[in-house]
């Protein structure tokens, strides 16, 4: 049936919960309210306060007590209500989460999935717009995820509560209700116009490590994320440029097989996210493309990314990686 991003992601939730009797949902808003986003809605009329419930304003306190939940054999998914709020509980998720399964020797796991919301596009200013996805790509022992569609939301989501790994699955706000291509003057399109809003009501997973081929093409490789991959893609059809578009989706650890086979046969590359530019993860993407591709390279790796600023509310769109930047650059990599 066609679902919302928001819809696929309640949808794994509930899917779960009624598979799992360990599987508990928490966080702030997600009980009653049905969170800010309404992304956990009905669940609590449907099993309950005990299973679905809100917790007091204090993101430390979420995660570590779902980290103490994990290693005694519950199945916790938290919800961080923005991931701009989630450094209260950094300390927990890379000293704690992150540690428990190698410093027990593999007697306890912490199967932890929090959920947050990121990236801009709906002007929330430099406290709601936030993409710190590199912030945990960094730390060994979690995996980190962004899907991009409903598809794929539903079934990573119901992957990583399946997972004995801590997982932080990110979900990028602008998508809940939609696909946007990076041209904010033009008219919201709903997820009912796109083929990836058809979404199974019942069981499936997307592998975690799996990378999508979104876009076949053969100038130049796109690696990408999140909102990112709809303005890749208007970035190729309106420069005129045959782009392959890779959605990361797992964006640690990665599918690097797809991305170096892609490259090596295009001998371009081009990486794009809303994060800002300085350690963001594309450059950990520009080492490993550059590690493994060298001799194929026809040009200098490209990047496009948010700038190494705060996220600025009246100059949202002069922030975010339209797809005017992101031609720009795969003109530059196809100059002879």
């Amino acid at each position: 049936m066609q679902m919302t991003m928001i819809q696929a992601l309640r949808s794994a939730m509930d899917v779960m919960m009624e598979r799992d009797d360990n599987v508990v949902v928490y966080g702030q808003d997600v009980g009653y309210f049905g969170g800010v986003f309404r992304c956990t809605e009905g669940l609590q009329n449907k099993y309950g306060r005990q299973r679905v419930f809100d917790a007091p304003i204090n993101e430390g306190g979420i995660v570590g007590s779902a980290i103490g939940m994990a290693a005694y054999g519950l199945r916790p998914v938290v919800e961080v209500q923005f991931a701009d709020y989630v450094y209260p509980a950094y300390d927990q998720i890379v000293s704690e989460a992150a540690r428990l399964r190698y410093r027990s020797a593999g007697d306890f796991t912490a199967p932890v999935t929090i959920r947050m919301p990121c990236g801009g596009g709906i002007y929330g200013g430099q406290t709601h717009s936030q993409s710190p996805e590199a912030l945990f790509t960094h730390v060994c022992g979690i995996r980190t995820v962004m899907p991009s569609n409903p598809f794929d939301a539903k079934g990573l989501l119901i992957a990583s509560i399946e997972c004995d790994d801590p997982v932080i699955f990110l979900e990028p706000k602008r998508l809940y209700n939609g696909p946007f291509d990076g041209h904010p003057e033009r008219p919201v399109v709903p997820w009912s116009t796109h083929p990836a809003s058809e979404v199974p009501e019942g069981h499936y997973t997307v592998p975690l490590e799996s990378a999508a081929i979104v876009r076949a093409g053969s100038d130049l490789t796109v690696i990408t994320y999140g909102t990112m991959v709809y303005v890749c893609q208007a970035a190729a059809d309106e420069s005129g440029i045959d782009a392959e578009i890779i959605d990361l989706r797992s964006i640690w650890p990665l599918d690097l097989p797809t991305l170096v086979q892609s490259v090596q046969r295009t001998g371009r590359c081009v990486i794009v996210h809303e994060a800002t530019r300085t350690s963001g993860f594309g450059a950990e993407l520009t080492a490993l493309v550059q590690e493994h591709c060298f001799y194929h390279l026809e040009a200098p790796i490209e990047r496009v990314a948010g700038w190494d600023t705060p996220y600025p509310h009246a100059q949202e769109w002069a922030y975010f990686a339209g797809p005017a930047r992101v031609a720009a650059a795969y003109r530059r990599v196809m100059e002879p």
